[in-house]
């Protein structure tokens, strides 16, 4: 599929017959143990939500045409460190849940290849709020 095929597709206008009535979001979980500064935070953010939307509309599309067509709604929780994140997208896929992890580059503030955040979704809210609703906010 070509760029913008894919695009198009992505932020045509959907069908409502498509949309089961499931509220559907993406969690992005921060790894608080890294440090970073506020710019990388939202650099981080960033690439997990696009990654995730890209990753999850090839695996999932139903469920991105559902958080398209609803807002996109997305939270920000964070924990302590890499065991943390490692155990929840184990959890996520054994559930069959989208989920990527992204590494850093390391040009600019931690080293490279740490793990900085874990994107879940987007998915099924009520699913994704057994994994990760006891976390707090970030």
């Amino acid at each position: 599929m070509g760029l913008r095929s894919f695009l198009h597709r992505l932020t045509a206008p959907r069908p409502s017959s498509r949309f089961s009535g499931t509220s559907v979001k993406l969690v992005c979980v921060v790894n608080q143990g890294l440090k970073m500064g506020k710019g990388k935070l939202a650099a981080q953010v960033g690439h997990a939500s696009v990654e995730a939307l890209l990753k999850t509309g090839v695996s999932h599309p139903q469920h991105v045409d559902a958080w398209l067509a609803t807002g996109q709604k997305k939270i920000c929780v964070k924990v302590p460190g890499d065991e943390v994140m490692n155990e929840l997208q184990e959890q996520a896929i054994r559930r069959s849940i989208p989920s990527l992890i992204v590494r850093d580059a390391g040009h600019t503030q931690i080293p490279q290849g740490s793990q900085t955040v874990l994107a879940l979704g987007p998915y099924d809210e009520d699913v994704l709020d057994l994994l990760t609703g006891d976390l707090k906010l970030l």
